[in-house]
């Protein structure tokens, strides 16, 4: 092995110690320790999803096949959050050839949803739920584009675990019973909601058994006939005949005629590290251009959770989800202008807006509709070192909270994101795609890989530049990076900020003096999003997998098989 080849083994064990002093361990911050591997690593925010995938790996599958029968199973005990009636974004990194695959599965518009439609209700915005929210559900059909060219299974195999779990019931985990309390008042909207989540005449406690036979239903249907039956078939005869008796516009071409779509993956540098993100339709690129302007700032010699690291990422995010809001829409119908807004000389000179050391109040032109516990992020790494970044969303809690009969899932209502502005880039449109909130991640370093995503609506982008700070500037492990305290800002205007009551008091009482607002949450809140991170070192052939402890998830290693 020559000097050049060895050196990533050294990059790598720097950042993440084999052998950490026994002192170092009995002092650490983190709350849990990563898991690590051999063999794979399922990661998601329920152990019973993890173990479906993990199983699968167990089976000879590769990451793609355990990361949908993950997402399956997700939709089954967390049906609030994701599932068929959804969208989905993926990043697959192919360790054979070294490359990174993005997928967007965003649905688009019906034909026949217009501005003009919806201006004649008397409407001046987007409905935020009800039939005229939906748009065309891409959940299954990125499924399908995911197995027939990274899987070895079949959709009978990878949705096996998640029928059983619908069937027999699962029970049910902390946090997402008070999810389901939360949207109580939705599921009673629509008869058909009530019936298939409400089953007891109320959202399920915590340890109570709900099982879904609808929704086992459904993922047979596509099991013996596969994404046809979700968009032609069966499925799809339920989801039309619901939406004509909502006065809905879905029509069967609606369906028939989606594609998710295969993009290149789009990236920026960070210390060394190379991050990826899918591009718009979705915001990923806020996270890229947030590290853009953290990079001119010495924020390793600030510290983690100091009140100048801190005060440096909340205004780069100020300025970088302002271009977000201004620009991002489906470029197949607005002109994106991506490379400028990843420039290096452009961030420089945005920099130099935030050097100041008061917050700036008036950056962002508008406030985005608000996000609840919307969307699940997985992420998995097979033996081989493949790897898949996956996240999978209805959008708000039960999405639209339109349940068609019989079919155990709720549609989703990304269509809420659209703006009714014909003069802006994110104008509603049929068969247009609106500006998207999930978005998986990569980063990269020498032989280190890591597929890494943390939820909650408008707060991804900011949380990822923060994750890969963690990394990249203070040396955390990916467990650590998850853990440690993080803010959010879901407003884009003001200085309003949530952050983590963990942040010491003293650098609470700096970000204050110098003009931010905060709104203290609890030492692990929801409002800064849950997240799962995998990492491979190709050097020495090791997984590692880490899970937020701000979800019920875990990472998952791959079972020991005997022999």
């Amino acid at each position: 092995m020559n000097a050049n080849a060895r050196l990533p083994l050294f990059l790598s064990l720097a950042i993440f110690p084999l052998m950490p002093n026994p002192a170092a361990a009995q002092d650490r911050s983190q709350g849990r320790s990563m898991v690590i591997s051999r063999h794979g690593i399922v990661a998601t925010e329920n152990p019973l999803a993890s173990q479906a995938g993990a199983m699968i790996l167990a089976q000879g599958g590769t990451a793609v096949d355990a990361a949908i029968a993950a997402n399956a199973a997700m939709s089954v005990v967390a049906p609030m959050m994701c599932g068929a009636g959804g969208d989905l974004f993926a990043i697959v990194y192919e360790a054979r050839t070294g490359k990174l695959h993005g997928l967007n599965a965003s649905g688009w518009a019906p034909a026949d949803l217009t501005i003009e439609r919806l201006t004649q209700k008397g409407l001046t915005n987007m409905p935020q739920s009800g039939i005229d929210s939906v748009t065309v559900p891409g959940a299954v059909d990125g499924w399908d584009k995911l197995l027939h060219r990274f899987g070895r299974k079949k959709f009978a195999a990878v949705l096996a675990p998640a029928i059983r779990l619908a069937e027999e019931g699962f029970p049910v985990t902390e946090l997402v019973s008070a999810y389901w309390k939360d949207s109580e008042k939705l599921l009673r909207k629509e008869d058909s909601a009530t019936r298939t989540f409400l089953p007891a005449g109320h959202a399920p406690h915590v340890g109570e058994i709900f099982r879904n036979h609808a929704l086992a239903w459904a993922y047979r249907q596509i099991a013996a006939h596969g994404r046809n039956a979700y968009y032609q078939g069966a499925i799809a005869q339920k989801i039309l005949a619901h939406s004509q008796r909502l006065g809905g516009t879905m029509a069967a071409d609606d369906l028939k005629k989606f594609p998710a779509q295969w993009v290149e993956p789009i990236s920026t540098t960070y210390r060394g590290w190379t991050v990826y993100e899918l591009p718009p339709n979705g915001q990923g690129i806020a996270a890229l251009m947030m590290l853009n302007l953290m990079e001119n700032f010495p924020l390793n010699e600030y510290g983690p959770a100091s009140a100048d690291a801190l005060h440096t990422m909340i205004e780069s995010k100020k300025f970088a989800y302002a271009d977000l809001l201004r620009y991002v829409a489906d470029p197949n119908f607005s002109r994106v202008p991506v490379s400028g807004m990843l420039s290096k000389t452009y961030a420089r000179e945005r920099a130099k807006l935030i050097a100041a050391p008061r917050a700036n109040c008036g950056v962002s032109a508008g406030v985005p509709p608000n996000a609840g516990t919307d969307t699940t992020y997985l992420c998995v790494v097979d033996e081989e070192g493949n790897m898949v970044s996956l996240i999978q969303s209805n959008y708000n809690s039960f999405g639209s909270g339109v349940v068609p009969e019989g079919v155990g899932f709720a549609l989703q209502n990304r269509g809420g994101l659209f703006s009714l502005d014909p003069a802006h880039p994110n104008a509603l449109a049929g068969r247009k795609r609106p500006l998207h909130t999930i978005i998986p991640a990569f980063m990269t370093k020498g032989e280190t890989r890591i597929a890494f995503g943390i939820m909650g609506g408008w707060n991804q982008s900011q949380a990822h530049a923060q994750f890969v700070s963690n990394i990249a500037d203070h040396q955390m492990n990916i467990q650590a990076a998850l853990e440690a305290p993080r803010f959010t800002k879901m407003t884009f205007a003001g200085c309003d900020v949530e952050i983590e009551a963990r942040v010491p008091l003293a650098v609470r009482e700096q970000l204050a003096a110098r003009g931010h607002e905060l709104k203290l949450r609890g030492d692990f809140t929801q409002s800064v999003g849950g997240g799962q991170a995998v990492l491979r070192d190709f050097a020495a052939g090791i997984n590692y997998g880490a899970s937020d402890p701000r979800k019920d998830g875990a990472a998952v290693p791959e079972p020991i098989q005997l022999k």
